[in-house]
């Protein structure tokens, strides 16, 4: 099998996807963020001194997913159509659910934008909490579904239980 970002001579290179078609693709993530009791009870109450970290961390995972194509090496940029990103205290964890969905009609993928944004989102909720609670932990950051492009549509058959409270 050849690898799609690597030219004869061993160099990366960003794969040129001119010939593929313009297709409606869709992506969504997942990830968490594990705190303590003590921490998770001012996040769900809105009492962590740099605000409201579960609104903070949604902007920053669609402003994350806009800036994929700068962060990560030979990533197209793409025009989204749209990013959403829901943050959820979940009390089974404890800590914060967060889920991102990308969408875009072009000629690649948008799994790597909804990746970014769930991953930026989780490093926000990090940054916010960290003074509460230093062994606060990111887990799970995964895609869950994809749809549209040649490979047709794909879901993971896997999912972590929800314990939202």
């Amino acid at each position: 099998m050849s690898l799609s970002h690597v030219d004869e001579a061993g160099r990366a290179r960003m794969v040129d996807v001119g010939d593929k078609a313009e297709t409606r693709r869709t992506a969504l993530a997942e990830g968490l963020v594990r705190m303590s009791d003590a921490a998770f009870q001012r996040v769900r109450e809105n009492a962590i001194a740099k605000g409201d970290v579960l609104r903070t961390a949604e902007l920053a995972g669609v402003m994350g997913a806009k800036r994929t194509a700068e962060l990560i090496p030979l990533c197209h940029p793409l025009a989204l159509d749209v990013v959403r990103v829901e943050c959820a205290a979940d009390a089974g964890l404890p800590g914060v659910r967060i889920r991102a969905s990308a969408v875009a009609t072009g000629r690649t993928g948008v799994e790597m934008e909804a990746l970014t944004a769930v991953s930026t989102a989780c490093l926000t909720v990090y940054d916010m909490v960290k003074a509460v609670d230093r062994e606060v932990v990111i887990e799970g950051i995964r895609l869950m579904e994809k749809t549209g492009g040649s490979r047709g549509d794909w879901r993971r058959e896997r999912q972590v239980p929800s314990t939202t409270a």
